[in-house]
């Protein structure tokens, strides 16, 4: 499927793999940004340096600071930190003129802090009458980038829409699937982020393989049973979007969160972890409103617990590694 426009709204290291996982498949590709100055680098030297300074950016794609130019894209893509996806999409909602059937796709995981809704209800809320959509897996911008096989799946209600975007999104390198469990694909995004963390900290505690394989499977169980509890579908957290996107997130070295937990588990602090990763960690506040809604949902999250205590509480990783081996004994089925 052949499209005139595609924009993108966030210049990250995702925002940018997108915009050129599009310019396969559109005649030309807007990418929106913030920095002046990382803008002009990509429209004059093919590159963003600070996020994918090995990849060359395709000429058919152009980054700018003006929603303006995002006006009638057929396919219009949120790939801004979760803390800033309401601001961004509501000011994109104002300036951006487009048909009313152009969907508008969170490729965003994470969960707004303040008040604990998904990204696809926030886009919802700013592109009214808009047909929202979600893009998740097991997918590092950097290999996307540089067209290593990669698979995902499409969330959305209505399928005609998702079989549009499985069309847009399908390369012979990038392969989509589709859901129409929007809940679960978006929780189980954000899920993983908190186990990613938890899968460093077991790293940098130097662990081994055993209690790495132990955490990833009990954190499985676990994120299924919030997701469960948050209304998702049980078969979508076998899927990309649960078991896929926690594998690839707790082993890869991509993952900023996998990464984070490592320097956690050393004993570094979070002030500074914050000075030497300039990246968003979406792991550490999407901690926070997981514990909450686990909390307010009844849903038992050991692993979730102890992190949150390890980030918010200043309990120490070795102390709560001897909490969670310490817990009564159960059937593994519980």
């Amino acid at each position: 499927m052949r499209l005139k426009k595609a924009s993108i709204l966030g210049a990250g290291s995702w925002g940018t793999a997108i915009s050129m996982l599009l310019a396969e498949k559109a005649d030309e590709v807007f990418l929106w940004g913030r920095d002046a100055k990382a803008i002009h680098e990509i429209n004059h030297k093919r590159v963003n340096r600070r996020y994918l300074p090995r990849e060359e950016v395709p000429k058919n794609v152009t980054a700018t600071t003006d929603f303006a130019d995002l006006s009638d894209s057929k396919i219009l893509v949120m790939v801004t930190p979760s803390a800033a996806t309401r601001e961004v999409a509501a000011s994109a909602a104002e300036a951006v003129s487009l048909e009313k059937d152009v969907p508008i796709v969170s490729a965003t995981k994470g969960i707004e802090a303040s008040s604990g809704k998904r990204m696809t209800e926030i886009l919802a809320e700013s592109f009214v009458g808009h047909p929202v959509a979600v893009l998740s897996g097991p997918n590092h911008a950097e290999e996307v980038a540089r067209h290593m096989a990669t698979a995902s799946v499409i969330g959305c209600d209505d399928q005609a829409v998702a079989d549009r975007l499985q069309a847009i999104f399908t390369l012979p390198f990038f392969r989509t699937y589709t859901s129409d469990d929007v809940v679960g694909i978006e929780y189980g995004g954000a899920v993983k982020n908190g186990f990613a963390l938890a899968g460093g900290i077991a790293d940098g505690l130097g662990l081994g393989d055993n209690a790495k394989a132990a955490l990833v499977t009990r954190g499985l169980a676990e994120l299924a049973r919030l997701g469960l509890a948050l209304g998702g579908q049980p078969e979508t957290f076998q899927g990309l979007s649960g078991v896929g996107d926690l594998i690839v997130t707790c082993y890869s070295a991509h993952s900023r969160n996998n990464r984070v937990g490592q320097m956690i588990g050393k004993g570094h602090s979070l002030d500074e972890i914050g000075q030497s990763v300039p990246m968003v960690v979406e792991g550490i506040p999407n901690t926070k409103n997981l514990y909450e809604l686990a909390q307010a949902r009844g849903a038992r999250t050991p692993i979730i617990d102890q992190v949150y205590a390890i980030l918010y509480q200043d309990k120490s990783p070795e102390d709560a590694l001897s909490e969670l081996l310490k817990r009564d004994p159960r059937p593994e089925a519980s």
